[in-house]
């Protein structure tokens, strides 16, 4: 692990440290944008989806209830794993947890459905978005699905204390690049617990 994921993870292991899951900026106690998307994509039960940065996201909890039996949860900070494995029980058996930095995991397998919700928007360095993008490419099948979230052009251009790049469906799709067909996209007008709007756009990929 080099300095520059050293102080990323230390940063959210902090943020986790210091708050509970219901409290951060991103809460959703159901995570509607993503589920609608996630229904479009079509992925089937028993197919393989990975949330990447889901943390202590409800997104597993809402997947396991929808009967997908084959989920895995990515995230750099082991303390926001740990608070959704706490949440859900005996249930957090089912489910993969990886406690790793995208940018430099090796996938061990294929996923039908790759989903991130604002982890791709945190990527300010085009060396940083190259190494998520390899990752991806690497790991989701011709006829799989992409789905990523980030802030739109009315969002905030920082979260946490840190910058992020902001979008819009044709910027991710440009971003993405040759080899995925834009399917679906979603605006979410999302607050924060404080009340604090925030404007979210959520695009779904299939990879031909």
């Amino acid at each position: 692990m080099n300095q520059v994921w050293e102080a990323r993870k230390g940063h959210w292991e902090r943020i986790y440290h210091e708050k509970d899951e219901s409290e951060v900026s991103w809460h959703q106690d159901r995570p509607q944008m993503s589920l609608a998307l996630i229904g479009q994509a079509g992925t089937a039960p028993d197919e393989p989806i990975i949330d990447i940065g889901g943390g202590a996201a409800h997104l597993v909890d809402a997947l396991l209830d929808r009967g997908h039996s084959d989920v895995t949860v990515l995230d750099l900070a082991g303390s926001a794993l740990a608070q959704a494995r706490e949440r859900l029980g005996e249930r957090a058996a089912s489910v993969a947890w990886i406690e790793a930095d995208v940018t430099a995991w090796e996938p061990p397998r294929c996923y039908r459905l790759w989903h991130d919700r604002a982890v791709f928007h945190f990527l300010t360095e085009a060396g940083e978005r190259t190494a998520y993008l390899e990752r991806l490419r690497s790991t989701v099948p011709a006829g799989g699905h992409v789905i990523i979230a980030s802030f739109g052009p009315d969002g905030p251009d920082c979260c946490s204390g840190l910058p992020v790049v902001r979008y819009t469906p044709e910027g991710l799709e440009e971003a993405l690049g040759t080899g995925f067909e834009l399917c679906a996209t979603r605006y979410e007008a999302h607050r924060t617990p404080a009340g604090k709007p925030q404007q979210f756009v959520g695009a779904l990929f299939r990879r031909t």
